[in-house]
This record gives C-alpha cells, sequence and structure tokens, in this order.
C-alpha cells in the first residue's frame, strides 16, 4: 500500500472541512491520506482580535495564514497543503506551486443581517435596503471601500473572528449587518446566514471560493494527484485574478477586488479599485484569451493602473 499522503491544514472549521473534502476525494482514487493540523500566525492573532477587538491584532500580511504550512511542505513534513485560495500571497515561496484548484464554490460576498434588521419592516439583504447609518461589520479593506463606495452613510466596524464568531457578535445586535464569504458559509453548512450580493456590487476578493492545493514543485507525483481533483476553469479564472493582484501589488491590507469567468475561450475579469473611506473607486471589466489568464490578468491590471488605481493603491498603504 502507498504511504499515505500528508495533507497540512489550519486547524480551524472552515479548514478542517476543506481539507476533508480534499482528503475524501484523494481516498476515492485510492490513496491514503493524514490530515495534520498546523497552528499559523495569522490563526493566533485572529483569536487575539476577537478577544481584544483591536485592529492591531490582525498581525501582519496575507502570508500569515499559509506561512507555517508552506514552511512544514518545505521541510518535507507534509506533502499537500490545503489553503482558501485568497489567502495564498500572490508571490510563493522558492520551491513550491499551486498544482491544483478543485472546482470553485460561490465567490460571491453575503449581506447578513442581525436579526433585528431582519424583522424590521421585512428589509430584504441589499445594501440599498439597510438603514440610514446602518452598522455594517468587517474586517476587509475590500469590503469597507465597496460599503462605504455605494454607501457613505454607513457606519463600517471591525469584525474579526472565524465564521461563527462574526455571526455570534452579530447576533448580539450590535451591528445590524455583516459582509461573509458566500463559500465560507456554505462549506459550514450556513448558507441560510446570508443573500449573496451581485459581483457588480461587491467584486470579490481575487481567489475567494476557491481551494489552492499547494506542493513542493519538485513532487511530480503529488501534482499528478492533485491535478486530477482539479477543475480546469476554476484554475484558469485564479490564475487570472492572481496576476491582476501581483501586477498591482496588492495585498491583504489592499482594496481590491478581482473575479474572473471563462466562457467561449475568453476570460473576462471584474475589478475594483477604491479608497478605504469609499471616495474613490475605479471598476473596471477586461477579458481576454483563456488560453493565457496570467497575460488577461496583466492586461486587466494596466488598465486600472491607466485609470488611476496606482494613486488610490498609493494612498490606500499611507
Amino acid at each position: 500500500m502507498a504511504a499515505a499522503l500528508r495533507i497540512g491544514t489550519r486547524g480551524s472549521a472552515l479548514a478542517l472541512v476543506q481539507a476533508r473534502a480534499m482528503a475524501a476525494a484523494l481516498e476515492a482514487l485510492g490513496r491514503p491520506v493524514e490530515l495534520v493540523t498546523i497552528e499559523t500566525s495569522g490563526d493566533r492573532a485572529s483569536r487575539g482580535a476577537a478577544r481584544t477587538d483591536r485592529s492591531e491584532a490582525s498581525g501582519g500580511d496575507k502570508a500569515r495564514f499559509v506561512k507555517e504550512i508552506e514552511a512544514a511542505l518545505l521541510a518535507g513534513e507534509v506533502d499537500l497543503a490545503v489553503h482558501s485560495a485568497k489567502d495564498v500571497p500572490g508571490e510563493l515561496p522558492d520551491g513550491l506551486a499551486i498544482v491544483g484548484v478543485p472546482g470553485r464554490e460561490d465567490a460571491r460576498d453575503a449581506l447578513c443581517l442581525a436579526p433585528h434588521i431582519a424583522r424590521a419592516g421585512g428589509a430584504r439583504a441589499a445594501l440599498d435596503a439597510l438603514p440610514e447609518g446602518a452598522v455594517v461589520g468587517t474586517a476587509s479593506p475590500r469590503r469597507r471601500a465597496q460599503l462605504l463606495a455605494a454607501r457613505p452613510d454607513l457606519d463600517v466596524r471591525e469584525l474579526r473572528g472565524n465564521v461563527d464568531t462574526r455571526l455570534g457578535r452579530l447576533a448580539e445586535g450590535n451591528l445590524d449587518a455583516a459582509l461573509l464569504a458566500v463559500a465560507g458559509l456554505s462549506r459550514l453548512g450556513r448558507a441560510g446566514a446570508g443573500v449573496p450580493l451581485a459581483v457588480t456590487a461587491a467584486v470579490p476578493a481575487a481567489g475567494q471560493g476557491c481551494l489552492a492545493l499547494e506542493a513542493r514543485a519538485d513532487d511530480t507525483a503529488t501534482a499528478a494527484l492533485a491535478q486530477r481533483l482539479t477543475d480546469p476553469a476554476a484554475a484558469t479564472a485564479l490564475a487570472a485574478e492572481r496576476a491582476l493582484v501581483v501586477a498591482l501589488g496588492a495585498d491583504c491590507h489592499t482594496p481590491v477586488g478581482a473575479h474572473a469567468t471563462i466562457a467561449g475561450g475568453a476570460v473576462s475579469i471584474e475589478s475594483f479599485v477604491g479608497a478605504p473611506d469609499g471616495s474613490t473607486w475605479i471598476r473596471d471589466t477586461a477579458s481576454g484569451a483563456a488560453d493565457d489568464p496570467e497575460a488577461a490578468g496583466r492586461a486587466a491590471a494596466e488598465r486600472l493602473v491607466a485609470a488611476g488605481a496606482e494613486a488610490i493603491l498609493a494612498a490606500a498603504r499611507a
């Protein structure tokens, strides 16, 4: 019998659901699997943020959710990592590669209403239906920028922690609404907690709804297994979105959204760049050849730069 393939994963409820789904798929292919849970600096920071509700507890850059798992890959302690693709930085460490992208979940954001808002006057789950000055929770600069671009009157406040923590805070009544990823809600069996927003209303984060399977670049056997789990359309869309983000030099602190769809041999990319206070923003739709999604993503980024994205992003980083 082949040795068990060791899958590295965070220990959060969502990460374990995702890793177990991949483990089951690999076991269906006849490969035994062992899950190895690894605590990341992002997990530690998120616990601190949930306790203190201070934004400085959020930690460093996007790599905080993957770097310990990537270190385990490079050390040979695990063979494959299962990440939420939106957590994976655009530049990977030397010696690692994304070797698989399974079928994508719904990439959209969901608007989740607090019980008192849902009961009041039959308010529907739409941004334009929120009351004047509604308090909306999110920790995402991208979501904050799009909320305030659409509704400058909203009071957008920090909301951190895992899905259940954020929904619990919403239920306490100190918030009127919150934005969460549809994919996370769905994977945790909480799809009914929110209503998806159109991509044109809230452009998702690059990679949202996708899983990224990462392995050592020279591990051809693991890469071949991961490819058997890969959905070509999801992989193409993710490549285009990641190329756009890399070209802009964006990270988890940057108000940038990118969502690609594939049809008829073309990749169409919806994008957003905005100031954190919603005062300035750019939305664009660009298209390119699906057989070169990285080029399409870079071209979409060039369009944003030509429209003034660099100045907006520089101000956001200041």
